[in-house]
């Protein structure tokens, strides 16, 4: 294929990108890589266990074959592939929840708003919902569900890596500011025997932390506790935010770094375990950390930043950034350590 050509297929493969997308959470949605974790079946009995029609089935499976997510065994028998496995509910590193999430029609419409986001500097999902996406999740159970499970995923992937890149021992009370249901809070007592650990999101945000600490049996050393973040926050000498700064603009921000400040122990530590953009965007990282921006940008207008970008958001609110850990997971994200000045 000529140079031409080839740009011609990268082009549009990239215009009809949102067909795999599709295609993974109609998988996801209908059920099918759990229908055939224990082993192959034929269409016709595949389709009878998901309830869909099997000629339609059958082209769906071919799409799927096609993105290496399922296998044809022999003529219409259909296995799954190691690739699909993460989307089982059951797998230990699954996205089945983020899949779920990003194929949403909730989710999925924002992006076709993209560019009134690009002309406004608004968010696009408040302009085809007509409300904030926290708002929206508020008051959908079942996207709320989604997201928190999506959310428990991707810190899953991540959250033993935290202690490890950059030292928590010596932390007595660790405040997991806006966690969820408690991974990455769960992973870091996991690694300070000695510490005691604070869970404080809203009513929803944290409702599975309860269940996720007597998992990893830290319960005893736990407590959850809910409020709003830009209010107060609980006092500690190690506190966490992961994956929250991004969701918001500078200016709330700078609020929730204050309460962080006000609250924080004398000598104590902030981190924040987010995508940092690089310097270059020929970085092997970079794609990740840009890829995330324009997401927060149709999702909450929040953004994704540099290092400098935390340093002077971090100085506005009295800290002083101490170090930036090498990439998690081969991902953009790192964990900013700063200290309160």
């Amino acid at each position: 294929m000529t140079d031409e050509w080839a740009d011609y297929a990268y082009l549009s493969r990239t215009a009809f990108g949102y067909a795999g997308s599709q295609i993974l959470y109609s998988a996801v949605r209908l059920g099918l890589p759990d229908a055939l974790a224990d082993g192959p079946l034929p269409v016709e009995k595949l389709a009878g266990a998901v309830g869909a029609d099997p000629a339609a089935l059958r082209r769906l499976a071919r799409a799927l074959v096609v993105l290496g997510v399922l296998r044809e065994t022999a003529p219409g028998q259909l296995a799954l592939a190691e690739l699909g496995r993460p989307l089982c509910a059951g797998h230990p590193r699954s996205m089945r929840s983020s899949v779920l999430l990003f194929g949403d029609p909730a989710v999925w419409s924002a992006w076709g708003a993209l560019s009134d986001s690009v002309l406004t500097g608004e968010p696009a999902f408040d302009r085809v919902h007509g409300r904030p996406l926290f708002d929206h999740l508020a008051g959908d159970a079942g996207l709320s569900r989604i997201f928190n499970t999506a959310m428990r995923e991707g810190t899953g992937h991540l959250a033993a890596e935290v202690p490890r890149a950059v030292g928590c021992g010596g932390a007595r009370v660790v405040v997991d500011v806006g966690g969820g249901d408690g991974t990455l809070l769960a992973a870091v007592l996991a690694a300070v025997p000695g510490a005691r650990g604070v869970l404080y999101d809203t009513a929803e945000g944290g409702a599975g932390a309860a269940e996720t600490f007597r998992r990893a049996g830290v319960a005893d050393r736990c407590a959850v506790e809910a409020g709003d973040f830009f209010a107060r926050v609980p006092g500690g000498d190690l506190l966490l935010l992961k994956g929250i700064l991004h969701d918001w603009d500078d200016r709330r921000c700078a609020t929730l770094l204050r309460r962080c400040r006000e609250a924080i122990d004398p000598g104590g530590r902030l981190l924040v375990v987010e995508p940092v953009l690089p310097g270059r965007l020929d970085a092997p990282d970079a794609a990740g950390a840009v890829m995330s921006d324009i997401a927060m940008l149709v999702y909450t207008g929040g953004r994704e930043r540099d290092r400098a970008g935390f340093e002077e958001l971090l100085a506005g609110a009295g800290f002083a950034l101490e170090g930036v850990s090498a990439p998690l997971g081969g991902t953009a994200i790192r964990v900013l350590s700063a200290a309160p000045v």
